[in-house]
Protein backbone atom coordinates (compact mmCIF):
# COMPACT_ATOMS: atom_id res chain seq x y z
CA UNK A 1 0.00 0.00 0.00
CA UNK A 2 1.57 2.88 -0.81
CA UNK A 3 2.12 5.78 1.89
CA UNK A 4 0.66 8.40 -0.48
CA UNK A 5 -2.43 6.39 -0.87
CA UNK A 6 -2.86 6.18 2.81
CA UNK A 7 -2.17 9.64 3.26
CA UNK A 8 -5.40 10.54 0.49
CA UNK A 9 -7.49 8.02 2.72
CA UNK A 10 -6.49 10.07 5.78
CA UNK A 11 -7.43 13.14 4.39
CA UNK A 12 -10.91 12.24 3.12
CA UNK A 13 -11.87 10.18 6.37
CA UNK A 14 -10.71 12.66 8.73
CA UNK A 15 -13.19 15.70 8.26
CA UNK A 16 -15.82 13.26 8.34
CA UNK A 17 -14.27 11.91 11.73
CA UNK A 18 -14.62 15.67 13.22
CA UNK A 19 -18.26 16.20 11.63
CA UNK A 20 -18.88 13.00 13.55
CA UNK A 21 -18.00 14.41 17.02
CA UNK A 22 -19.53 17.52 16.56
CA UNK A 23 -22.95 16.02 15.69
CA UNK A 24 -22.32 13.81 18.84
CA UNK A 25 -21.44 17.08 21.25
CA UNK A 26 -17.88 15.51 21.28
CA UNK A 27 -15.98 18.61 19.88
CA UNK A 28 -17.34 22.03 18.43
CA UNK A 29 -20.94 22.60 17.20
CA UNK A 30 -23.73 20.90 16.16
CA UNK A 31 -23.93 22.90 12.99
CA UNK A 32 -20.43 22.13 11.86
CA UNK A 33 -21.42 19.90 9.01
CA UNK A 34 -24.12 22.19 8.11
CA UNK A 35 -21.72 24.57 7.76
CA UNK A 36 -19.42 22.85 6.31
CA UNK A 37 -21.65 21.72 3.35
CA UNK A 38 -22.75 25.33 2.80
CA UNK A 39 -19.20 26.04 2.52
CA UNK A 40 -16.91 23.21 0.89
CA UNK A 41 -19.54 20.94 -0.94
CA UNK A 42 -20.20 21.54 -4.56
CA UNK A 43 -23.34 23.24 -4.99
CA UNK A 44 -24.91 23.74 -8.58
CA UNK A 45 -26.42 26.59 -8.48
CA UNK A 46 -22.45 28.67 -7.86
CA UNK A 47 -22.38 28.15 -11.72
CA UNK A 48 -25.48 29.90 -12.10
CA UNK A 49 -26.62 33.34 -10.33
CA UNK A 50 -26.29 31.98 -6.71
CA UNK A 51 -23.88 34.12 -4.52
CA UNK A 52 -20.67 32.60 -2.87
CA UNK A 53 -20.30 32.38 0.71
CA UNK A 54 -16.91 33.63 0.08
CA UNK A 55 -15.08 34.85 -3.09
CA UNK A 56 -13.73 31.27 -4.43
CA UNK A 57 -16.03 29.35 -3.42
CA UNK A 58 -17.45 28.64 -7.21
CA UNK A 59 -13.75 27.57 -8.10
CA UNK A 60 -12.90 25.68 -4.48
CA UNK A 61 -15.85 23.51 -4.58
CA UNK A 62 -14.89 21.43 -7.75
CA UNK A 63 -12.19 20.33 -5.24
CA UNK A 64 -12.83 20.22 -1.90
CA UNK A 65 -16.60 18.50 -2.11
CA UNK A 66 -14.52 15.43 -2.92
CA UNK A 67 -12.87 15.31 1.06
CA UNK A 68 -16.74 15.65 2.70
CA UNK A 69 -19.45 12.87 3.08
CA UNK A 70 -23.09 12.81 3.74
CA UNK A 71 -22.20 10.36 7.04
CA UNK A 72 -19.96 7.55 8.04
CA UNK A 73 -21.36 4.97 6.31
CA UNK A 74 -20.48 7.20 2.70
CA UNK A 75 -17.21 7.97 3.70
CA UNK A 76 -15.98 4.35 5.09
CA UNK A 77 -17.92 2.58 1.83
CA UNK A 78 -15.81 5.21 -0.62
CA UNK A 79 -12.81 4.53 1.63
CA UNK A 80 -12.92 0.80 1.65
CA UNK A 81 -13.37 0.89 -2.68
CA UNK A 82 -10.14 3.40 -2.22
CA UNK A 83 -7.86 1.21 -0.64
CA UNK A 84 -9.15 -1.75 -2.48
CA UNK A 85 -8.63 -0.44 -5.85
CA UNK A 86 -6.33 2.31 -5.68
CA UNK A 87 -3.06 0.13 -5.62
CA UNK A 88 -4.44 -1.89 -8.64
CA UNK A 89 -4.24 1.59 -10.54
CA UNK A 90 -1.26 2.88 -8.79
CA UNK A 91 0.73 -0.24 -10.12
CA UNK A 92 -0.89 -0.37 -13.68
CA UNK A 93 -0.16 3.97 -13.79
CA UNK A 94 2.65 4.98 -11.57
CA UNK A 95 2.36 7.22 -8.49
CA UNK A 96 2.39 10.11 -11.24
CA UNK A 97 -0.34 9.00 -13.49
CA UNK A 98 -2.45 7.92 -10.11
CA UNK A 99 -2.53 11.50 -9.27
CA UNK A 100 -3.53 12.93 -12.06
CA UNK A 101 -6.54 10.19 -12.83
CA UNK A 102 -7.99 10.78 -9.02
CA UNK A 103 -7.63 15.01 -9.96
CA UNK A 104 -9.59 14.68 -13.07
CA UNK A 105 -11.88 12.46 -11.97
CA UNK A 106 -12.65 14.87 -9.18
CA UNK A 107 -12.93 18.00 -11.51
CA UNK A 108 -14.41 16.12 -14.31
CA UNK A 109 -17.30 14.78 -11.60
CA UNK A 110 -17.98 18.19 -10.38
CA UNK A 111 -18.24 19.37 -13.86
CA UNK A 112 -20.77 16.80 -15.02
CA UNK A 113 -22.97 17.06 -12.19
CA UNK A 114 -22.95 20.95 -12.09
CA UNK A 115 -24.09 21.12 -16.25
CA UNK A 116 -26.15 17.96 -15.60
CA UNK A 117 -28.25 18.38 -12.39
CA UNK A 118 -30.51 21.29 -11.32
CA UNK A 119 -30.46 19.65 -7.75
CA UNK A 120 -30.89 22.09 -4.83
CA UNK A 121 -29.23 20.21 -2.97
CA UNK A 122 -25.34 20.00 -2.14
CA UNK A 123 -23.35 17.24 -3.46
CA UNK A 124 -20.39 15.35 -1.57
CA UNK A 125 -18.24 12.51 -2.03
CA UNK A 126 -15.25 10.82 -3.21
CA UNK A 127 -17.26 8.61 -5.52
CA UNK A 128 -16.54 10.46 -8.84
CA UNK A 129 -12.46 10.54 -8.45
CA UNK A 130 -13.22 6.71 -7.33
CA UNK A 131 -15.30 5.70 -10.70
CA UNK A 132 -12.37 7.52 -12.28
CA UNK A 133 -10.18 5.03 -11.02
CA UNK A 134 -13.23 2.28 -12.13
CA UNK A 135 -12.30 4.46 -15.87
CA UNK A 136 -8.79 3.91 -15.51
CA UNK A 137 -8.95 0.43 -14.58
CA UNK A 138 -11.42 -0.74 -17.41
CA UNK A 139 -9.67 1.60 -20.33
CA UNK A 140 -5.80 -0.32 -18.91
CA UNK A 141 -8.23 -3.79 -19.40
CA UNK A 142 -9.38 -3.23 -22.72
CA UNK A 143 -5.92 -2.27 -23.80
CA UNK A 144 -4.59 -5.75 -22.67
CA UNK A 145 -7.43 -7.61 -24.03
CA UNK A 146 -6.84 -6.07 -27.29
CA UNK A 147 -3.12 -6.95 -27.26
CA UNK A 148 -3.83 -10.33 -26.10
CA UNK A 149 -6.71 -10.85 -28.73
CA UNK A 150 -8.95 -11.49 -26.05
CA UNK A 151 -12.69 -10.86 -26.60
CA UNK A 152 -13.42 -7.17 -25.39
CA UNK A 153 -16.79 -8.07 -24.40
CA UNK A 154 -16.10 -8.63 -20.85
CA UNK A 155 -15.43 -4.94 -20.06
CA UNK A 156 -18.55 -3.67 -21.85
CA UNK A 157 -20.76 -6.18 -19.10
CA UNK A 158 -18.55 -4.63 -16.59
CA UNK A 159 -19.66 -1.05 -17.79
CA UNK A 160 -23.19 -2.37 -18.62
CA UNK A 161 -23.26 -3.55 -14.83
CA UNK A 162 -21.66 -0.30 -13.80
CA UNK A 163 -24.84 1.45 -15.11
CA UNK A 164 -26.87 -0.98 -14.05
CA UNK A 165 -25.49 -0.59 -10.12
CA UNK A 166 -26.11 3.09 -10.35
CA UNK A 167 -29.92 2.90 -11.64
CA UNK A 168 -30.63 0.16 -8.85
CA UNK A 169 -28.91 2.36 -6.44
CA UNK A 170 -30.60 5.99 -7.73
CA UNK A 171 -34.01 4.33 -7.87
CA UNK A 172 -33.49 3.04 -3.91
CA UNK A 173 -32.23 6.64 -2.75
CA UNK A 174 -35.50 8.18 -4.29
CA UNK A 175 -32.98 10.07 -6.70
CA UNK A 176 -30.27 11.29 -3.73
CA UNK A 177 -27.47 9.40 -6.21
CA UNK A 178 -25.15 12.01 -7.74
CA UNK A 179 -25.07 9.73 -11.19
CA UNK A 180 -23.67 12.85 -13.07
CA UNK A 181 -20.38 12.79 -10.54
CA UNK A 182 -19.96 9.25 -11.30
CA UNK A 183 -20.19 9.57 -14.91
CA UNK A 184 -18.12 12.84 -15.65
CA UNK A 185 -15.32 10.97 -12.84
CA UNK A 186 -15.80 7.81 -15.38
CA UNK A 187 -15.24 9.61 -18.50
CA UNK A 188 -12.20 11.90 -16.76
CA UNK A 189 -10.62 8.59 -15.52
CA UNK A 190 -10.81 6.56 -18.91
CA UNK A 191 -9.71 9.79 -21.05
CA UNK A 192 -6.32 11.03 -19.26
CA UNK A 193 -5.25 6.74 -19.21
CA UNK A 194 -5.99 6.99 -23.47
CA UNK A 195 -4.51 10.52 -23.59
CA UNK A 196 -1.56 9.82 -21.62
CA UNK A 197 -1.09 6.35 -22.42
CA UNK A 198 2.66 7.14 -23.89
CA UNK A 199 3.39 9.16 -21.39
CA UNK A 200 3.14 7.55 -17.81
CA UNK A 201 5.71 5.17 -17.70
CA UNK A 202 4.16 2.36 -15.52
CA UNK A 203 1.36 2.51 -18.18
CA UNK A 204 0.86 -0.84 -20.50
CA UNK A 205 -2.62 0.83 -21.89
Amino acid sequence: MPPALLLLAALSTLPELILLAADYGMIGSGHWRRQSYQNYAFWSGLMGDWRPNYPVQPYAMFVTYAFLHSGPFHMITNMAILLGLGPVIWRQQGGTGFGLIYLAAILGGALAFGLLSDSPRPMVGASGALFGLLGAWMTHNLSERRRGALPLWPVGMMILGLITLNAITWCLQSGALAWETHLGGFIAGWVVVWVLRDYLPNNSS
